[in-house]
């Protein structure tokens, strides 16, 4: 999200002679690395089955390709066929039929994460967890790369797993400069070899610009990052809003005012979906999943402890169009029957009635 109050900042005119500039050149000390576990989860399930290694493998659902699911990743040798994240199983299995489907095991991940964050902690670095298998980090240092090397070799010899880092001056270069280093690379990215690498790539390839704003974006005439970052942020303003297209500005320019922080991720709400392998064809039907689903958010909002204060219905009909409305609640609660009826009441407001594929629910706490 762009942040509160962001100024602008010049774009540094200078290029260096060579992309690969080692970053302890420049007079920077404190950098950002993000740390990225390369085919997270492909890779853990490949440690737990030595005979898979080279072989395409895909995680997803409960690991029948036959059933409805998606794709929670894929190896590197299943990717040369097409098969990515968030792909239907059905979809990976017609383009890669020798692949290997094994289910979702969350509590294998998420222990393995626990000793790749754990190690990443034993570093004097600020460290902020993005997820099971991302990470950024901030540290003082004349000789980022070297750090980050480091944290290659640390995090193979307590996992075997592989991870990419990239560096920055801000989350932002780090966070692309990652891509830039896959696999089990490490790669720099800094204010001065921003706009020859970025600069000619479209606009999506920035972190937070999505397909869709890409699209909106195409359609002003902006096509590259480049086009961006010397767009006029007044007149983004206009098509984006006063906070968004600024904000989109900057992020072309490579500016990121955001600040890696130790303090644990608190979730904004909590939320459930339901991926049905027959169709629902009748509304009722329909209703009743929206009302057990909207218990068990209740559930989770009761655990939490913090009232929310908002509800979306998601709703995929079949094939694969999918819509949502959500509706702020009279006043904050943890109360399940007033939650599910807050879910119920937003489910009305889908007009069509055509075959449904999937279901979710999500309820947002109210803020403080």
């Amino acid at each position: 999200m762009p942040p509160t109050g962001a100024g602008y900042l010049p774009v540094a005119n200078q290029v260096p002679r060579t992309i690969g500039l080692r970053a302890k050149l420049t007079d920077v000390t404190r950098w950002v690395l993000h740390v990225d576990l390369d085919q997270f989860i492909a890779a853990v399930e490949v440690l737990r089955r030595p005979e898979l290694r080279g072989k395409p493998v895909v995680v997803g659902g409960d690991g029948d390709p036959a059933k409805r699911g998606v794709v929670s990743t894929a190896s590197y040798e299943a990717r040369e066929f097409g098969v990515h994240s968030g792909q239907p199983l059905r979809t990976a299995a017609r383009r890669c039929p020798d692949a290997v489907f094994l289910p979702v095991d969350r509590e294998a991940y998420e222990a393995v994460s626990a000793v790749v964050m754990g190690t990443l902690r034993r570093l004097d670095a600020v460290v902020e967890v993005m997820g099971w298998d991302e990470a950024f980090l901030s540290a003082e240092t004349d000789d980022p790369e070297l750090l980050a090397r480091k944290i290659q070799a640390l995090v193979r010899e307590t996992t075997s797993l592989d991870c990419s880092v990239g560096i920055g001056e801000n989350k932002l270069h780090a966070k692309i400069a990652t891509g830039f280093g896959k696999p089990a690379g490490v790669f720099t990215i800094t204010s001065r070899t921003w706009p020859e690498l970025l600069g000619p790539m479209p606009t999506d390839a920035l972190w937070g610009v999505g397909a869709k704003t890409a699209r909106k974006l195409a359609g002003l005439g902006i096509k590259t990052v480049a086009d961006l970052a010397g767009a006029d942020h007044r007149e983004l303003a206009r098509h984006f809003g006063p906070t968004i297209g600024p904000w989109l500005v900057q992020l072309a320019r490579g500016i990121d005012l955001s600040q890696v922080t130790a303090e644990p991720y608190v979730p904004r709400g909590h939320g459930r979906e339901v991926t049905f392998q027959q169709n629902l064809t009748e509304w009722a039907q329909v209703r009743a999943e929206v009302g057990r689903i909207a218990r068990m958010v209740a559930d989770d909002v009761r655990a939490d402890g913090r009232p929310a204060g908002r509800i979306i219905v998601k709703v995929r009909y079949a094939p694969f169009f999918t819509k949502t409305h959500g509706q702020a609640l009279g006043e904050p609660t943890r109360d399940p029957a007033m939650l599910e009826a807050a879910a119920l009441a937003v489910l009305e407001r889908f007009t069509r009635r055509d075959p449904v594929r999937l279901l979710g629910v999500r309820a947002e706490f109210a803020e403080a």
